[in-house]
């Protein structure tokens, strides 16, 4: 029996349109708003994202990224026996994505569910499907971040309608008798609910509330470097690894000096980082992948190498992913 779970291919997708700082400031100029292509690089480190047409839904992006990882890997969608798709932007209330996902792939049959844990989604889904296959109950899964945050944000809000952008990034989980991913580590604390929210809701056929992003920037800031340390080291404790033994750490893309203030605690170089958020922006669940896929095609992260993924996002939920590529 196999004991292990192991990435064998990753995928991600962009949507064609690419919106910089320099496209956005005008577009925000037009509706009043001021800002600068200065304030959002020295703030945040972003200085492009993408943003998904009208007709283009969460499940479109996620296909075209489950596509590439499947070529990765070697798979056919039929081989597939469990879907995970981590998401906040979802096609409808219900069905799932991952059972709409499931219908365009032509995967029918397999478990398939969605998990809504914000920007932390796909380290929470890639656990969740590490135990079901380390249980016996799934041998290739395929687990998937896509969001459409452009659709949340308020654009006279230059404080949060500068950070998102839309993307999707997918990965395939096979069984294996060798060791891929080595300790899991997922917390979530509802007191923080009010941090970072969408208050809105659907009742009686209407939506009511406030259906745009809303952020306590600073305080968001604080709690998330604090958590994403000890989750780390706690998910290193686990695996019995020193951090110094990591060669990548894969952060949710959502600040460049979030980043920064994790890796100084734990004393890692950014050279070990990987960094995609001055090119994607914050793309919550679909960030982590996303920076997985770039790295793994373009060299950066070579297999047998040690990687450290960790997400923190609204709810408030945080978590760590150690493993072996």
């Amino acid at each position: 029996m196999n004991s292990y779970s192991r990435i064998t291919g990753t995928g991600s997708f962009l949507p064609p349109r690419r919106v910089t700082n320099t496209d956005l400031v005008a577009q925000l100029a037009a509706g009043g708003v001021e800002t600068s292509d200065q304030w959002i690089v020295e703030r945040t480190g972003i200085q492009a994202r993408h943003f998904a047409a009208d007709d283009v839904q969460c499940s479109d992006m996620a296909l075209e990224a489950a596509r590439h990882a499947l070529k990765a890997a070697g798979r056919d969608p039929s081989e597939i026996d469990l879907i995970i798709v981590a998401t906040s932007t979802p096609d409808m209330v219900f069905p799932s994505t991952a059972c709409i996902l499931q219908n365009k792939l032509g995967a029918n049959g397999c478990p398939a569910f969605d998990v809504q844990a914000v920007c932390s989604g796909f380290v929470y889904g890639l656990s969740v499907a590490d135990a079901m296959i380390r249980a016996g109950n799934a041998r290739c899964a395929l687990v998937v971040g896509s969001e459409i945050f452009s659709r949340l944000l308020d654009f006279r809000d230059r404080t949060t309608c500068v950070l998102f952008g839309d993307g999707a990034g997918a990965v395939v989980l096979e069984a294996s008798e060798t060791p891929g991913i080595l300790a899991t580590d997922l917390h979530a604390d509802g007191k923080h609910v009010g941090i970072l929210c969408v208050p809105g809701h659907v009742s009686g056929g209407v939506a009511s509330g406030d259906p745009f992003l809303k952020m306590d920037g600073q305080a968001v800031f604080k709690l998330a470097v604090g958590v994403l340390e000890k989750s780390a080291r706690a998910a290193l404790e686990k695996a019995g690894i020193e951090p110094d033994q990591i060669d990548w750490m894969i952060p949710h893309q959502a600040n460049i000096r979030i980043m920064q203030s994790t890796a100084r605690k734990l004393h890692l170089s950014m050279d070990k980082v990987v960094v995609t958020v001055d090119q994607h922006g914050n793309t919550s669940a679909a960030s982590i992948p996303l920076a997985l896929d770039h790295a793994v095609r373009s060299g950066q992260v070579k297999a047998g190498e040690t990687v450290l993924l960790e997400g923190v996002g609204g709810g408030f939920t945080w978590g760590s992913v150690l493993l072996k590529m």
